[in-house]
């Protein structure tokens, strides 16, 4: 038996410009699984620019209050009824789609990323900047045990959603890709993409991103007001603007892809057809599957794919969405929890 307590979590219950701190640090009853789920107790979440958006109403929240984060990891406390696969003491990961009603047509199809009845951790249901969180065991992650909790937790979002965008994109081992952006995803997805032996060309507005995309191997790396210097086979944008998506486009060769990696994303202005033509195509990128999830951590550990991160304490939660709105953070800002 369970002795139930107060636990520590960042809450939103109001949308709010991040610089003027919208999360509230407080106590809260201690969640308890219900059927089909785990407790977790959280050691490390990363703090994602979904986060923000939710955080200051870019993104509508869902309920309110709520409790964001939606990339932990954390030992299990206890095991709800019916679960399988999972005891107490094992560590799982925690990411964006947090569950599908795996009956409809996306969802028999393999697309559960597509499921109407799909809920979302951190915007349906209660996320990682708390001590502790319930999990559906079926969507709970597991994690390769050559990752630490503090380098696993960036790859639970940036890292399965940029590993899905290269894929969504169509680039091929060896082919040209450009990255246009260079954030959490793009560090951990330029990884995967030199790994397939792929020449990236990445485009950003920031010096020392571009520095840091050559470190990593880019074969180029210049501004949005600097031309890619060979067209593209195939290129994923991470930037939430619309004239970004354009800028890509036009980079790319016939018959290439560009995939559009944002859950929110700013108009896109116009553009003429001929930009279009020649079957290039725009794709958007939605969540993930628990296939790509599995699919990128065993990869992120044999290449292996390294994290930058600064990591905060829980109660600098407010903190670390600031430094992220204000383009401060240097790979991916992580909440150390336990």
């Amino acid at each position: 038996m369970r002795y139930l307590l107060d636990m520590r979590a960042l809450v939103l219950d109001r949308p709010a410009p991040a610089v003027g701190g919208p999360l509230a640090l407080r106590e809260v009853p201690d969640p308890e699984p219900g059927p089909g789920e785990i407790l977790l107790h959280a050691t490390a979440c990363a703090v994602c620019r979904t986060d923000l958006q939710i955080a200051e109403g870019d993104i509508e929240a869902r309920r309110l209050p709520v409790i964001p984060g939606h990339q932990a990891v954390g030992r299990i406390e206890a095991v709800g009824r019916d679960v399988t696969g999972w005891t107490v003491g094992d560590r799982a990961g925690v990411g964006w789609l947090g569950g599908a009603c795996g009956s409809c047509r996306w969802c028999v199809s393999g697309r559960e990323n597509l499921c109407e009845g799909a809920v979302f951790t951190g915007w349906d249901r209660d996320g990682g900047y708390a001590e502790r969180l319930t999990v559906r065991a079926d969507f709970a992650l597991r994690l390769p045990e050559a990752i630490t909790d503090l380098e696993a937790a960036p790859l639970l979002c940036g890292g399965v959603i940029g590993y899905r965008a290269l894929r969504v994109s169509g680039i091929e081992r060896g082919g040209r890709l450009g990255l246009f952006g260079f954030g959490a995803s793009a560090l951990l997805a330029i990884q995967v993409a030199r790994h397939w032996g792929c020449e990236v060309f990445v485009v950003t507005r920031s010096p020392a991103e571009r520095a840091r995309a050559r470190a990593l191997g880019a074969a180029w790396a210049g501004g949005y007001d600097e031309p890619v210097p060979v067209l593209l086979d195939a290129a994923v944008t991470f930037a939430p603007v619309g004239d970004v998506v354009v800028s890509a486009l036009r980079s790319v060769d016939r018959g290439g892809a560009v995939a559009i990696n944002a859950i929110h994303l700013d108009r896109i202005p116009e553009f003429p057809y001929e930009q279009l033509w020649l079957e290039r195509s725009l794709r958007s990128v939605a969540n993930f599957t628990r296939r790509d999830a599995a699919e990128f951590l065993d990869l992120a550990a044999s290449i292996p794919v390294r994290t930058e991160s600064e990591i905060h304490p829980l109660a600098d939660g407010n903190l670390a969405l600031a430094r992220l709105a204000r383009g401060e953070v240097s790979g991916a800002a992580v909440l150390a929890i336990g």
